[in-house]
């Protein structure tokens, strides 16, 4: 009994250092890839940044694409887990939380949301890490399908103004969108109060149509019923 309790204590501990080995070479990948750019960063300097050997890295990851792909999938992760929980919210009465948790994914870190859009599209037709792809994919279906039935709910409220209900989720996804970019515009990001103005733009997202705040009779649900959504395979999904 002891010896078979010894042996998965043993296979539980080599797991735990393997994970964490792994999200080691993530991170140094990642700080990498913000500082020096997608192109000028090799498995040998993620390697050295880790403080691991190269062929350490091939363990966990074969080709530089994994490496790419992990790093999108733990962002999209990390905000369906934060839309989920926004989602909840606003089922249980807080209308807002939804739009509030997506603007505060994305717009916490632009850099990394900027890199990530990047990614897409350098990595779109990579057929060896089509299947992170199809992963990535299908949790942004998922997360759209939540959010036409939520919004729906929501019209039927009286909450949020009788449109189809991806007219919503993809007015924030415009708005945080033009906050990302404005972070890197050379017109604009020289000033001292970005935090400041990406809590603000956050705001504003959080009512963006709202009952009452809509003022063209022409679209409405009724007339646009039949307007279908095609599904997108680019950085403009990235809701």
């Amino acid at each position: 009994m002891n010896s078979k309790s010894s042996s998965a204590d043993r296979i539980r501990e080599k797991k735990k250092i393997f994970l964490n080995r792994e999200q080691k070479i993530i991170d140094a990948a990642l700080s990498l890839f913000l500082s020096d750019g997608i192109d000028r960063v090799t498995v040998s300097s993620i390697a050295a940044k880790a403080g691991i050997g190269k062929g350490t890295v091939y363990k966990h990851f074969l080709t530089k694409n994994e490496i790419l792909v992990r790093i999108m999938l733990d962002y999209e992760e990390s905000i369906t887990q934060r839309l989920a929980e926004g989602i909840a919210k606003s089922e249980a009465g807080e209308s807002g939380a939804a739009a509030k948790a997506y603007f505060e994914s994305r717009l916490a870190r632009p850099e990394l949301d900027r890199l990530v859009q990047h990614l897409e599209v350098r990595l779109i037709d990579s057929s060896d890490v089509a299947d992170q792809l199809d992963q990535l994919h299908l949790m942004r279906r998922s997360n759209e399908d939540s959010l036409n039935s939520m919004i729906t709910r929501l019209i039927e409220r009286g909450v949020l103004e009788d449109v189809p209900p991806h007219y919503h989720y993809l007015a924030c996804w415009a708005l945080a969108q033009g906050a990302v970019e404005l972070c890197f515009s050379r017109s604009w990001n020289y000033r001292l109060d970005s935090a400041d103005l990406m809590k603000f733009i956050t705001g504003v997202g959080v009512t963006i149509g709202n009952s009452g705040q809509y003022r063209d009779p022409t679209v409405t649900k009724s007339s646009s019923k039949n307007t279908a959504l095609k599904p997108l395979k680019s950085p403009e999904s990235n809701k």
